[in-house]
């Protein structure tokens, strides 16, 4: 049996800490360092980017990396493996040549292209796309660090993927090695976002070791029956525990069925176990056929948008932001005007700005005129001629165009999954040989926590013992909850489990979000977890991109979630 893998984390977006790479080189032993730079905001990015230069359309960011640590990485024979290729993995590719060529090294570059398939346009409905990518799974990266690559880039693979891949390649499994499979793409989702796996956007982080210095990425050591362990290197910032793992476990999930590529987990099968300080292991994953598509995340250029903050101080807010109202409202022209709610200042503030609440006023149009000048300049001539104490909280900005994001799916059999190969040479991988329809998968197991009676005494925040991390998926928003692991007996943990499964039910969720009350929400149990999971649909509108809501991308929706006040039995306290 092979010995684990090391594989680590250094990007958990395009944007994420410059230092990282440099940082995971010199701070303990790796086999393989991943970067993950893509999301479905960095796609039309991307996008933008190529209609400015068509040689673009990678994350630039990562060039940077390798220019500062190409040669650290060979010297410690880490391999490097990046979606940082984006919409151009072979321009990336031939980037980071160029790059090592200057810097005197030959290291041996492989590409994973295919995934754009904007030339199915007409079968896919997709005549005004900007970006169009199918996302792969891990067998070509695999295929290419099997014929000696020394840094890999792809396009748009799933984030776990890069983990995936080099454990794949490290341990030998197959296409049909479900349950080793499941493993590797449990580990490589909870590393793929950085820091958020070691403390980063943490409901729990009051309680953070070593929050005086910059949070350590995170590192997955995954063996070879697919079970891992995920760490950090030593003297790093923040901790690796049962709570920060399943944090990022539960984030952005669609159900306890996550369906990848290369194989379907079941993520409620799922355990955790602390094997020590900063090592939590994870085991028990079963895996199943992958579905038989490929999803393919879709970009369009949806029109031209543009807002503006109005502060409103003092006595009479409502009055104020509803004057205002009244005399710009018949002067805009844009299809879309969105005005935000007013939430009246506490009396006797003792600052103005505690004095002060914000309007914010949103418009979109199909054109960039209705959305530019003619806004803008409506504003502000009411300066002298509205409510008193008119002002704004940053000058007026010109017209943004902004996209529309939208999933789609393709057959296999209409997708190219290609390696280059470091001497040029092309390999096409192939399609798993058994897929599962979408229909004809099993539903979600019932939970092993029976509701049971009880007596609800005390009002106090769900957040009192109950974590949440919480993100978008296109238009719909995602929440992960799971009851804190905080030194309480298992006894009262799992009656804590037990009441979390029963407040968060799609009948009792409209009445902690509001919002949410006109919408679809999906709640799904994760028992091993002591987690929930909940999908609000449609909160998000058309995605992130397009979205006018004042967390577009709901990163603060699990924390509202936890400040709503519920009704806990004194006994789970």
């Amino acid at each position: 049996m092979t010995a684990p893998i090391r594989i680590g984390n250094c990007s958990g977006f395009y944007g994420d800490r410059l230092s990282a790479m440099r940082e995971m080189l010199e701070g303990g032993e790796l086999d393989v360092l991943t970067g993950d730079y893509l999301a479905e905001l960095t796609m039309l990015i991307l996008g933008k980017d190529q209609l400015k230069d068509p040689a673009l359309g990678y994350a630039r960011t990562f060039v940077r990396q390798l220019e500062d640590c190409l040669g650290l990485a060979l010297e410690r024979g880490v391999r490097i493996v990046a979606n940082a290729g984006g919409l151009n993995p072979a321009g990336l590719a031939d980037k980071v040549r160029e790059v090592a060529a200057g810097l005197g090294l030959d290291p041996q570059v492989a590409h994973v292209e295919g995934d754009d398939v904007r030339h199915l346009a007409g079968d896919l409905g997709l005549d005004h796309a900007l970006t169009a990518n199918a996302y792969f799974g891990g067998f070509g990266i695999a295929a290419a660090l099997s014929a000696g690559a020394d840094v890999v880039v792809t396009g748009r693979v799933t984030d776990a993927s890069l983990v995936v891949g080099p454990a794949v390649a490290h341990h030998g499994w197959s296409a049909t090695s479900y349950d080793e499979l499941a493993g590797a793409v449990v580990a490589g989702h909870v590393i793929e976002c950085g820091t958020q796996a070691t403390g980063g956007n943490f409901s729990g982080f009051l309680d953070l070791p070593r929050r005086d210095r910059p949070l350590g990425f995170p590192v997955a050591e995954v063996a070879a029956d697919g079970s891992s362990t995920i760490t950090k290197h030593p003297g790093t910032g923040g901790a690796v525990t049962l709570d920060t793992v399943t944090a990022q476990l539960v984030y952005e999930i669609q159900s306890t069925r996550y369906l990848g590529p290369d194989v379907t987990v079941q993520l409620d099968a799922v355990r955790l176990e602390q094997a020590g300080e900063d090592r939590v292991r994870i085991s028990g994953a079963v895996g199943e056929a992958p579905p038989e598509q490929l999803k393919v995340c879709v970009n369009e250029l949806g029109g031209w948008r543009n807002s503006v903050e109005l502060v409103l101080t003092g006595l009479e807010v409502g009055a104020k932001a509803q004057w205002v109202r009244e005399q710009l409202g018949p002067r805009l022209t844009a299809t879309d005007v969105v005005w935000s709610d007013v939430t009246p200042p506490p009396p006797d503030a003792d600052t103005e700005e505690a004095a002060s609440a914000l309007l914010r006023c949103t418009v979109k149009d199909a054109t960039p005129d209705p959305v530019g000048r003619a806004f803008t300049s409506a504003v502000v001539e009411l300066a002298l001629g509205s409510y008193p104490g008119f002002t704004m909280t940053g000058p007026p900005a010109p017209a943004t165009p902004y996209g529309v994001y939208r999933a789609a799916f393709v057959d296999r059999a209409h997708v190219t999954h290609t390696v280059v190969h470091a001497d040029g040479r092309r390999e096409v991988v192939a399609d798993p040989d058994h897929v599962v329809a979408p229909a004809e998968a099993p539903g979600a197991r019932p939970s092993p926590y029976p509701a049971r009676p009880d007596v609800l005494t005390r009002r106090l925040p769900l957040g009192t013992f109950v974590h949440a991390r919480s993100g978008d998926k296109g238009g719909d928003a995602n929440i992960g909850l799971w009851v804190a692991h905080d030194g309480v007996d298992p006894a009262t943990y799992d009656v804590r489990v037990q009441w979390l499964f029963k407040m968060m039910s799609p009948r009792g969720i409209p009445m902690l979000l509001p919002e949410a009350a006109d919408l679809d929400v999906d709640v799904w149990l994760l028992p091993h977890l002591g987690a929930v999971n909940v999908v609000v649909h449609g909160l998000l509108g058309e995605g992130v991109a397009a979205s006018t809501r004042f967390d577009p991308q709901a990163k603060g929706l699990g924390e509202w979630l936890r400040s709503r006040v519920v009704s806990i039995e004194d006994s789970l306290l």
